[in-house]
């Protein structure tokens, strides 16, 4: 098996720490950030008021009050995008909203000729996710989030999405961003081997794929029973290494392990990691174990 490159490193920002820039692993001279845009969202609010007209600052400074306020009384402050948790579907929907907007405004910026007709057309797939192993190729997007549990496309002006709040957000893409796929990666999908499915579905060869394998509860905060160490070690005695015992007779769990090598026995042999814990950094990341009446962020990838 080929020796896998593996990228661990913090996010790049784009212009507020509620959207950062997913970082790939660095191919040839030309990156796979001119070819796809990746971003991971965070609970933290949208503000950017450097560039505001000085009313929208006044306006803002307003709001981020009684956004600061909110998150004392809500658990789905500031930026939550999931419809299913509870939340005002109106602040869900302003918030899938703003996080259109920015997915149109970056891939408008890499526009060499007119980009307001084509920004018109990106739009983002979501995903009811139900932790199982149903991959979706997708050709159009549609209103009414698609039951599955990853995606696939070889179009332009769709952006993939997946929800998250500990689980392990992972993206593939052809080195050369002509098809790009996103994977909710819980225990039980990975355990039900999703990312072989989705790779199954895709028409580029394994060795062409980068992976990135976003922030999830870390392998320090995620206790899990013997039952789940037991469903992965019946895939693959490796999967030992996955899983640290302790005194309570239970396991530490680690899905970035379980996923890199997943991927490497595939054949996909460049990963890039950002191995943020989601429980152990809450003031940056919703944590469903630690909090369960929570907000759920997003991993998008869409091919410019």
């Amino acid at each position: 098996m080929p020796k896998t490159i593996t990228c661990n490193s913090k996010q790049g920002h784009f212009t507020c720490s509620t959207f950062e820039r997913v970082k790939w692993p660095h191919l040839s001279l030309d990156p796979l950030n001119d070819k796809v845009l990746a971003l991971q969202t965070t609970r933290l609010p949208l503000q950017n008021p450097s560039q505001l007209p000085i009313n929208e600052i006044i306006s803002g400074i307003a709001s981020s009050i009684d956004k600061n306020i909110d998150r004392e009384l809500s658990p789905y402050s500031n930026f939550n995008l999931g419809l299913h948790v509870g939340d005002s579907p109106a602040r869900v929907t302003d918030n899938r909203s703003e996080l259109k907007k920015f997915i149109n405004k970056q891939l408008s910026s890499k526009q060499v000729v007119s980009s307001v007709q084509q920004a018109e057309k990106v739009d983002i797939q979501w995903l009811e996710q139900v932790h199982g192993n149903v991959v979706t190729t997708v050709t159009s997007t549609n209103d009414q989030a698609i039951v599955a549990d990853a995606s696939i496309t070889r179009e332009k002006n769709i952006a993939l999405a997946i929800m998250t709040a500990d689980c392990l957000p992972i993206l593939l893409s052809h080195k050369d961003g002509t098809e790009i796929a996103a994977i909710h990666g819980g225990w039980r999908p990975l355990a039900a081997n999703i990312i072989d499915k989705t790779l199954a579905q895709m028409h580029s060869k394994a060795a062409d794929v980068v992976a990135w394998l976003g922030p999830c509860i870390g392998k320090d905060a995620f206790e899990v029973g013997g039952e789940v160490k037991e469903a992965f070690t019946q895939l693959d005695l490796a999967f030992n290494r996955a899983f640290v015992k302790q005194d309570n007779g239970k396991y530490l769990a680690n899905l970035h392990f379980i996923a890199q090598h997943q991927l490497e026995s595939l054949g996909i042999t460049v990963i890039a990691h950002l191995a943020e814990c989601t429980y152990q950094e809450n003031n940056k990341y919703y944590s469903y174990r630690k909090e369960q009446v929570t907000g759920r962020m997003a991993s998008i990838i869409c091919r410019r």
